[in-house]
């Protein structure tokens, strides 16, 4: 018998959860960031992951970590917002889908839940979006100085 093949240190797989349906079919229909914008949407759980959906509630706000599919990965430096007047600045420093890794994150409200469907406020993702995660908003207070 074969023993599962076990991820190497610098290996991940990462299965998406489901996909988000949106109304913005290209990324050029996106709010350049998802706070800009109220673009309601649903984030479609597949069915093996339904029960985590245990707690969740209509009001309640939360994170979304989803794969950018169509952003490029092999672009390192940008023009922020696509201003060339801004001087280049590398993507880690920005918030530019384009990354070696098109991972986002997202805080949206949930509207709804329906079964294995969650309809969501605040969306920037484009429709059949895969999603990878989804987690509760928490809210950190800074320290304030002085």
């Amino acid at each position: 018998m074969n023993a599962p093949h076990q991820p190497e240190a610098n290996e991940f797989i990462v299965k998406p959860i489901g996909f988000i349906r949106s109304p913005l079919a290209a990324r050029t229909d996106a709010p350049r960031q998802g706070s800009e914008g109220t673009v309601e949407g649903e984030l479609v759980i597949d069915e093996a992951y339904h029960e985590a959906l245990l707690g969740l509630s209509p009001g309640q706000r939360i994170v979304i970590l989803y794969w950018m599919h169509q952003a490029a990965r092999d672009v390192l430096q940008v023009h922020p917002r696509h201003d060339y007047s801004k001087p280049l600045r590398g993507v880690f420093a920005t918030r530019s889908p384009a990354r070696p890794n098109p991972i986002a994150l997202d805080t949206v409200e949930i509207l709804a839940i329906d079964g294995n469907v969650i309809k969501v406020r605040g969306l920037d993702a484009i429709d059949h979006t895969p999603l990878l995660d989804i987690k509760t908003e928490v809210r950190r207070r800074m320290a304030e100085d002085g």
